[in-house]
């Protein structure tokens, strides 16, 4: 963040230009709809000659859409601008400081308990919901949360993810009472009335309002904190005034239209980029900005999808394309800080190996068992004792294909995430976490769309081109070039792997929902399912497990990459090669998963870190045990998932994303206090 130079005519002229670009924006939005009545009809609403069915349409859909799309994206622009203020932060915003998150699960847990709050009610509730996730970030991140510009940013993540996760089981357990929250949870300005964006509104003005009082203190936050209070700011009323008021605008915009991303982000900061400073023209300039962005991406969206069969794209599937881009530039340019005392992995060896991975045998066998047994329909412990003896046994001889396909996809996406940690040596960096996980969704998704008679060995091929891929474009846009080779910062490697994972998340959702054929068929692929798997789909693992192999015999070596950049080529060791080998054999391995299993994140978080805190940071234990320990967790979340609302199934990717966010979460709050385990 820079000071605020005197810049009236620069900011006057942005201005002006924004609302120029606003009205040009909702000129083409008024005149866009499906019921093929143009703007040829619509002027007949100002001279007095339009039909009453043009008068329908307008005031029962388009004005609506319209004041929907200027009170969110206005709103948005708002809280992230105020965001990033008391951060000094290009990549605060509503959405990465887990704010979105919290005020839509508390608007899906009032819904899931039949309750009608109304307008003024909802904004009530998603703004508790939004301090209570703010204040949980805040707490995560630290006294270093503010000063650090990676960390703060890393908590929001972990809450963003715990929370959407929640919000996501309260979605499948009360399927009815929520009927049309998930596709308001992408980001939409369809569903709503006049009446009650206008009320809205009304919110908004009165944010407005409130920060005009906070113009010149948030100017003076831009030289830092002691200088601010050097020139009369009392910096922590103005902080807390301006966070409390971001708050309120992002749960504005969450009640009208639903969580919708990177809005908040880019219009601040394009208007920065612009050249202008000041805050009482960065405000009220990004709100512009923020309105016509929202109502572009609108626009864009209905151009895409107009079969009545196939619903209608949300328009924050299209700010998520827009505005991942440009998060990743940002992420890419920012100062991170001093990043070792985040990244470093500090582990001790504390069991004996051979115990601990019998213990871990056993634990593995018992959730087989158990995984063989229970299920929707009643298979006795002698059904078992008689298939394990050579009986046949159709329902048992189901569960261990299904069991199988489990154990190994979670033992390959524990490996991965060894892989992933050991090169970029940051305890948060996951295949789904980075992006890499997501790649493979969009590889696969694509197969499934565009191919859909295509052979097999299609969708395991193209998962693994799109991980792969994902990888490739994460090392060119974290990754620094210097004298002594190719050079990763740990934190900017999981700031633009969240760019990366959200843009693929925004490609996935375009190409499923503007496909014809086999949208369920990949709608449930990327939940993270293991529903209908046998053995035969084993053989798509194959090539990820001779890869792990491939990495354990490597263990010496990956030991050496903890140890900087002139101890390993003192030693002999070829690191830019190794680095690559390692990082190109996570996204293989976490791909390959992909291909079984879909979408299942976190197993790479949990299972290494478990392991390195009992066998400590030794690769030729640690990949075994973590193997391991991601088997039984896969497996174990796969029983819990078909066993609590049988016969319904809860999706193992979500299943496991509940235990893998929280303890996230734990991770950064452990961090707080100088180590990591």
């Amino acid at each position: 963040m820079k000071p605020a130079p005197r810049q009236g005519g620069r900011g006057t002229l942005l201005l002006c230009g924004a609302l120029a670009v606003l009205l040009v924006v909702a000129v083409i939005h008024v005149g866009q709809g499906s019921s093929g009545i143009g703007w040829g009809e619509l002027i007949g609403l100002v001279t007095g000659d339009a039909s009453d069915e043009v008068r329908a349409i307008f005031t029962g859909s388009r004005l609506p859409r319209l004041l929907t799309g200027l009170v969110a994206g206005s709103a948005l622009a708002v809280s992230g601008a105020l965001a990033q203020a008391v951060t000094r932060n290009p990549l605060a915003a509503p959405e990465t400081l887990g704010v979105n998150a919290g005020g839509y699960l508390a608007v899906v847990a009032v819904a899931a308990a039949g309750v009608n709050l109304g307008a003024f009610g909802s904004v009530g509730l998603a703004t508790v919901g939004g301090l209570v996730s703010a204040a949980a970030v805040w707490a995560l991140a630290g006294r270093r949360g503010l000063t650090s510009g990676g960390r703060v940013l890393l908590a929001g993540t972990a809450i963003t993810m715990a929370l959407m996760s929640l919000a996501t089981l309260l979605l499948v357990l009360f399927e009815q009472s929520t009927q049309g929250l998930f596709f308001w949870g992408n980001g939409s300005i369809a569903a709503i009335s006049s009446t009650r964006a206008l009320q809205l509104g009304v919110v908004l003005l009165a944010v407005g309002a409130a920060t005009v009082t906070l113009v010149r203190p948030l100017d003076l936050l831009a030289v830092g904190d002691q200088g601010a209070q050097a020139l009369g700011a009392r910096v922590g009323r103005v902080k807390l005034s301006a966070l409390g008021l971001a708050v309120l605008a992002a749960a504005v915009a969450v009640t009208v239209a639903g969580p919708i991303a990177f809005v908040g982000v880019v219009a601040p900061v394009t208007v920065r980029l612009l050249g202008v400073f000041r805050h009482a023209f960065v405000l009220p300039t990004a709100a512009l900005l923020g309105a016509a962005l929202l109502l572009g991406a609108d626009v864009v969206a209905r151009s895409f999808l107009r079969s009545a069969s196939t619903g209608e794209l949300p328009a924050g599937v299209i700010t998520a394309v827009i505005g991942a881009p440009i998060f990743i530039l940002l992420a890419r340019r920012m100062r991170i800080g001093n990043v070792d005392d985040q990244a470093a992995v500090v582990a001790r060896r504390r069991l004996p190996f051979v115990p601990l991975a019998v213990g871990g045998g056993v634990l593995l066998v018992v959730a087989g068992l158990a995984s063989l047994k229970v299920g929707d329909v009643t298979v006795t412990w002698a059904q078992v004792a008689g298939w394990l003896g050579g009986a046949d046994d159709g329902v048992v001889e189901g569960r261990f294909g299904r069991m199988a396909v489990a154990a190994t996809a979670g033992a390959c996406l524990a490996v991965a995430g060894v892989a992933v940690q050991a090169v970029v040596h940051n305890p948060i960096a996951e295949p789904s976490i980075i992006g890499v996980t997501g790649g493979s969704g969009v590889g696969a998704v694509a197969a499934l769309m565009l191919a859909p008679q295509a052979p097999a060995w299609v969708l395991p091929l193209a998962a693994l081109a799109g991980g792969v891929g994902a990888m490739v474009l994460l090392l060119a846009a974290a990754g620094r070039r210097e004298a002594r080779g190719w050079s990763l910062d740990p934190t900017r490697v999981v700031l633009v792997g969240i760019g990366v994972g959200a843009f693929a998340t925004a490609v996935i959702a375009v190409l499923a929902l503007q496909a014809q054929l086999a949208v369920n068929r990949a709608l449930t692929w990327l939940a993270g399912s293991t529903y209908g798997r046998g053995v035969e789909d084993l053989r798509w693992l194959v090539v990820p497990v001779l890869v792990g192999i491939v990495l354990a015999a490597l263990g010496r070596s990956m030991d050496l990459l903890a140890y900087g950049e002139d101890t390993p080529r003192a030693l002999g060791l070829g690191l830019g090669r190794m680095r690559l080998t390692v990082l190109i054999g996570g996204a293989v391995l976490a791909a390959g998963a992909a291909s079984a299993v879909g979408t299942v994140g976190f197993v790479g978080l949990v299972a290494p870190h478990t392991a390195r805190a009992l066998v400590g940071p030794s690769h030729r234990r640690l990949i075994p045990v973590a193997a391991m320990f991601g088997a039984v967790l896969v497996v174990a979340a796969d029983l819990v998932g078909r066993s609590v609302l049988a016969p319904r199934e809860i999706p193992v990717g979500l299943v496991v994303a509940l235990v893998g966010a929280p303890y996230l979460a734990w991770l950064l709050r452990r961090s707080n206090r100088g180590s990591l385990v």
